[in-house]
């Protein structure tokens, strides 16, 4: 093929920018698929090791026995199941990463792709970077567009803190009776602990180095050279200066109020708010709250991820550029459609204000327009969450506090219906930038979720990132919703809600399928014991959900009126527990959802003196395409009094 001179120099430039791994691209502009809008995708999540072993010759180290070992999967096995892939309606894959990883840890293996070894090179269990850009090439001519996981945050356990000086990785011990030493950090009560060289405790001041006289300045780093478990040095070999870590060492704390008293920390909460200290140890204090939100923040952006994950120091230009490199390298050398970002809270918000735009203007230099980039920040306090889509940002994020809230609260533990149309009101109570207010330094911990600035000439998915919630399920991080509630009934309610209501639904490889695993690595089940049948009753329900929301313009990109939610819980003693009622819709059509939450009763739409308004006129017939043939008739004044069963849904379309 003819190669652009342009794109051709940037392929040499980055060889020569990253000097010990240089992968040439064939640098002719890619054939893209173009989105128009993001809303009409419906993703699909897959484990690549764990969807189809497409190709035995890659399987090594491979051990079908141990849940937390590489099972054979790999790129081949995708196209071998694009069929299938096809058929369920999806229109979006997200694959894990591809990179190559540290091999093993403690047990583990990497077959999830989270532990960065070489950021250019792919992961052999997986096959080739050429079996890579055909399967690629072989969704795009089906019109499906791939999303490729990655990773900004942190590298694999690839160095050690010889915190002892002793030139190997121990187990050393803290305290005991012996001159002071170890993290001084106030979520640490016990002066008396033992810590991982690979992994010790944060420490504010950076991890130290001590022998029996005491503390002596910051732990050495250790690069570790164990290629029979792809534990070296991180490549390109820029990556390999100690310089460019935080060196802090574990996160220790998780969320707002996941931080034990101590007397410590108390100290420290007293200190900063210039109070005594039992006002300032009160929970409800804003002060209090504040501080021990700010503590955290730290932690989570500046400390290693458990399990050794180091953690780069994503402040410094040098660092941000060489990561924009090597992610703008796989836009261009395999030609995917968007990124799906990693531990987004635990990288500073400012480093996506460069990351995201120059993701964007590169791929847009390729003629693909509307890259979309959403991030994975484990955390319901949308609050937090707007940081990283406010200006640049990125275009949205896995949207947990809907996890939380609307899925697993509504439709796994039957609270109040109300609670749904709360969430999506909370959205507008932050100012555009998705700044905490000055009155409010700490917020609800469910939090309003903020707006893009608008539509930015430059690029970008072009709506507000409330628009752009990626609503999910299962994902492989937390245990399946089966697990959780064990009621199939409610997947499949959750699932119409999930299929209909606004933003970007996702669904987890599997979940179609009715697997139920628990918590992580029980939730990574191999496909094909599933047999990718067609004909389940899970399957067959989703199937008709993925193409309603296609054929029906409203259920993706409509606006959201709410006609009737419910504030008692779904088994109460009263007409309407449990009904969820919404209308989607455009100038051109409305789409009416419905649906019974409540496990045990039949309710209505009505309360005892009002019916459902549908905003539809008096006379309109309306046809459920969940059970085409049932008609309804709005009565004369707009209402409609309709009964439905337990854990039943219907969506109703004019005729």
């Amino acid at each position: 093929m003819a190669r652009s001179p342009r794109l051709h120099a940037l392929a040499l430039g980055l060889c020569g920018l990253m000097t010990t791994t240089c992968v040439t691209v064939d640098a002719t502009p890619p054939v893209t698929n173009q989105v128009t809008d993001w809303r009409d995708e419906i993703i699909y999540q897959i484990v690549v090791d764990r969807f189809e072993d497409g190709d035995p010759n890659n399987n090594f180290n491979v051990d079908w026995t141990r849940p937390a070992a590489y099972h054979g999967g790999d790129w081949q096995g995708i196209i071998d199941r694009l069929d299938y892939i096809e058929t369920l309606g999806v229109t979006t894959l997200w694959i894990s990463p591809v990179v190559r990883n540290v091999e093993a840890d403690a047990g583990f293996a990497s077959y999830h792709g989270y532990w960065t070894q070489n950021f250019l090179d792919v992961n052999p269990h997986f096959g080739s970077l050429e079996k890579l850009r055909e399967m690629v090439q072989a969704c795009h001519a089906r019109g499906i567009k791939v999303v490729l996981d990655i990773v900004t945050n942190h590298v694999g356990q690839v160095f050690y803190y010889d915190i002892n000086r002793n030139g190997s990785p121990d187990i050393v011990f803290f305290g005991g009776g012996g001159n002071g030493a170890g993290s001084q950090n106030p979520d640490q009560p016990s002066s008396l602990r033992r810590a991982s060289e690979w992994d010790p405790e944060y420490d504010s001041r950076g991890v130290q180095g001590f022998t029996s006289l005491g503390e002596n300045g910051p732990a050495p780093v250790e690069w570790v050279y164990q290629p029979e478990i792809g534990r070296m040095p991180p490549e390109p070999a820029e990556f390999a200066n100690p310089e460019w870590y935080n060196r802090k060492g574990r996160v220790t704390v998780w969320e707002s109020g996941g931080i034990l008293s101590s007397p410590r920390l108390d100290t420290l909460i007293c200190e900063a708010c210039d109070t005594d200290p039992g006002a300032a140890c009160v929970p409800e204090s804003g002060c209090a709250q504040a501080t021990r939100f700010a503590y955290v923040r730290e932690q989570e952006m500046l400390g290693d991820f458990p399990g050794g994950l180091k953690d780069l120091r994503t402040e410094l230009p040098e660092v941000r550029a060489a990561l924009t490199r090597a992610f703008q390298y796989w836009i261009q050398a395999a030609d995917f459609d968007g990124f799906r970002i990693d531990t987004l809270k635990h990288v500073e918000p400012g480093f996506f204000e460069v990351f995201a735009p120059a993701m964007r203007d590169f791929a847009r230099s390729l003629g693909k327009e509307n890259f979309f980039m959403f991030g994975e920040a484990f955390d319901g306090n949308d609050a937090l969450l707007g940081h990283y889509t406010q200006g640049e940002g990125v275009d949205s994020v896995f949207y947990f506090s809907a996890k939380y809230r609307v899925f697993d609260d509504v439709f796994g533990r039957g609270a109040p219906t109300a609670r749904v149309r709360g969430l999506f009101e909370e959205r507008s109570t932050l100012d555009d930038r998705g700044q905490i207010p000055e009155d409010d330094p700490t917020l609800p911990r469910y939090a309003a979720t903020p707006k893009r600035n608008g539509p930015t000439a430059e690029g970008g998915a072009g709506l507000a990132s409330d628009q752009l919630l990626v609503h999910f399920l299962d994902n492989h991080d937390v245990p399946r919703f089966l697990y959780d509630f064990k009621d199939l009934r409610r997947l499949h309610l959750a699932l119409v809600y999930q299929l209909t209501f606004d933003g970007v639904p996702c669904i987890y490889y599997g979940t179609e399928q009715a697997f139920a695993g628990g918590p992580d690595p029980s939730n990574r089940e191999d496909m094909w014991a599933s047999g990718f049948r067609t004909d389940g009753e899970t399957f067959v329900h989703t199937q008709r959900l993925t193409n309603l929301r296609r054929t029906l313009e409203p259920l993706r990109r409509g606006e959201v009126e709410f006609l009737w939610t419910s504030d008692a819980p779904a088994d109460a003693e009263t007409l309407d527990a449990g009904v969820l009622a919404f209308a989607r819709f455009t100038p051109e059509q409305r789409v009416l959802v419905v649906m019974n939450t409540s496990a045990s009763r039949a309710s209505r739409t009505r309360s005892a003196d009002a019916a459902m308004q549908t905003g539809l006129p008096g006379g309109t017939v309306v046809e459920d395409r969940l059970a085409p043939g049932q008609v309804f008739t709005v009565q004369p004044d707009g209402t409609l009094d309709l009964e439905l069963a337990p854990m039943t849904a219907r969506v109703l379309v004019p005729r």
